[in-house]
């Protein structure tokens, strides 16, 4: 599957024959949207760490910040290849290896923003209960065109600079 693209339904899925099944089903498939990973943030963290560990002095305790975080890069690195965000009709799921382990519905979204515009790194959206502030591991402009779809805020809310 392609970023910003939803995901073409299968003729030879049950889910989208006609047996059993209602259209709903199949519209409800035909509307998720799976963003592509992006693997540029993990690589610029790893490399800020490795670039610190060649200038700072082997006897240095910050050399231990570098180790970190060099190591943080390799794990958001790891949680690129692993983790997909999908857009359905109701909420954004969050999928680890097909498995949905979050669901954020859009009626419960107070605000969101991807900072950074240029070069968006961070991404950040507040529910009713809590806030939240995500690395951008995913294709920005499939993520900016999908949240403007599906979350429905008023402009001051969530507009970028």
């Amino acid at each position: 599957m392609t970023a910003a693209t939803p995901s073409p339904p299968d003729p030879a899925s049950p889910k989208n024959s006609s047996a059993g099944t209602s259209g709903a089903d199949a519209d409800t498939a035909a509307e998720e949207v799976v963003l592509a990973p992006r693997f540029w943030v993990p690589l610029a963290v790893i490399l800020l760490g490795d670039l610190c560990l060649l200038f700072i002095p082997r006897w240095d305790p910050a050399r231990w910040v570098a180790v970190a975080l060099a190591l943080f890069g390799g794990f958001l690195l790891i949680q690129a290849g692993l983790l997909r965000l999908v857009f359905t009709q109701d909420a954004l799921v969050v999928r680890r290896g097909g498995q949905e382990i979050r669901r954020f519905p859009y009626g419960d979204w107070l605000a969101w923003q991807l900072f950074f515009p240029p070069l968006p790194a961070l991404f950040y959206f507040r529910e009713q209960n809590s806030p939240h502030l995500l690395p951008v591991l995913f294709e920005a402009t499939a993520l900016r065109q999908q949240l403007e779809r599906h979350v429905r805020l008023p402009a001051a809310v969530s507009a970028n600079p």
